[in-house]
């Protein structure tokens, strides 16, 4: 027998394109109403949960002066966390052998289980720059790369992940978060703080969208939120002992650890959001997700930056007025499409909107 190889990303078995509609569903599905608005509400809250994520990492990277540090920290409590509770959740141990399976099968590709390297460089990126930027600063310059990411994903479809149709409201709500966001940082160019500073950020954005489309399949397929977030933990963790060692190696250890306990419990936080983020992109797709995700983010990061300014003073105006506008593109983006009719949805050989036969199992090429 000649040797299997990798299938491409995108690809099944054989490199042939992988099923991504079922016969006799539309290419959108929709979810219930509730499920919809559950799923939109409980990714604000989450969103509100990074940016406290944000400034827990970056004051700890601040104190110990060593943001590799900090974000090994940060990831490594939350694998040790979640590596234990899989151990004692059974539905979590089943969903952890169902992906291992598809993984030796070939049935998932292996990059769907590297989501947790974009989360490592994103705790790398608060550890970094989150305590000079602010976290209001921070999270509008990750927000222009998560937009574009998520309204990229959703155009496209990812591998295994179906296109969603990107309405008007969503393109509209996607470009005014843009505009939003270089309101926000404009004052910022100026020379106030390092370019760096504000393109990591925003490079690490970019690869958001993708890391939260891959850790809803993994979701998907295990059947698990937990087994998707022990996964996403696992594969940054390994990454960010990589990248620690190897900083280690030229700068040396932190002379000190910060004695504040509450500064270790950034991984905990990570493990809620993630899977939330997990949980609910599925239901309403990477943009939307994305832009809910960044309504917390930023309402949380101005009550941080209100109550305790970072180290480059106070709360400008501009991230107020860049906020604002973010949160009306998140209302205009949760306008959803009518519903497909019943009888386009149930009746054999109907296509959807991108004339795809819905009676096959396969889209043709593109």
């Amino acid at each position: 027998m000649p040797p299997h190889s990798d299938p491409a990303p995108g690809s099944g078995r054989g490199g042939e394109p992988e099923p991504i509609i079922q016969p006799g569903t539309p290419p959108h599905p929709h979810h219930s109403t509730a499920a919809f608005v559950t799923a939109v509400l409980f990714t604000v809250v989450c969103g509100g949960l990074v940016s406290l994520q944000s400034r827990i990492n970056g004051q700890l990277g601040h104190e110990i002066g060593d943001g590799f540090i900090a974000a090994v920290l940060s990831f490594g409590s939350g694998l040790v966390l979640l590596a234990i509770i899989v151990a004692l959740s059974p539905r979590g141990r089943r969903g952890l052998g169902t992906i291992i399976r598809a993984l030796r099968t070939r049935e998932l590709t292996w990059w769907y289980v590297c989501g947790g390297v974009a989360g490592a460089l994103f705790v790398l990126s608060q550890g970094l720059t989150a305590a000079i930027l602010g976290v209001a600063l921070f999270t509008v310059a990750v927000v222009a790369g998560q937009t574009l990411s998520g309204l990229a994903i959703d155009a496209r479809g990812l591998g295994r992940i179906p296109a969603k149709v990107v309405t008007p409201p969503r393109l509209i709500g996607a470009v005014l978060a843009l505009v939003a966001v270089a309101i926000a940082v404009a004052p910022e160019f100026r020379g106030q703080v390092p370019a760096w500073m504000l393109v990591m950020p925003f490079a690490v954005g970019l690869l958001l969208g993708w890391q939260q489309a891959v850790n809803g399949q993994v979701k998907t397929l295990s059947n698990s939120a937990l087994t998707a977030t022990f996964i996403n933990f696992l594969g940054g963790s390994v990454a960010l002992v990589i990248l620690a060692v190897v900083h280690t190696a030229i700068a040396g250890w932190p002379a000190h650890l910060a004695p504040e306990p509450y500064l270790y419990v950034g991984g905990v936080i990570g493990m809620i959001f993630i899977a939330g983020f997990a949980f609910a992109t599925p239901i309403i797709g990477v943009l939307l997700q994305s832009l809910c995700a960044i309504a917390g983010q930023l309402l949380m990061s101005l009550l941080l930056d209100v109550v305790a300014p970072a180290d480059r003073g106070g709360l400008a105006w501009t991230t107020v007025l860049g906020t604002a506008l973010t949160l009306v593109a998140v209302v205009i983006a949760t306008v959803r499409p009518r519903r497909y009719p019943s009888t386009l949805r149930n009746s054999p050989g109907s296509r959807g909107s991108r004339g795809v036969d819905l009676t096959s199992s396969r889209t043709p090429p593109t």
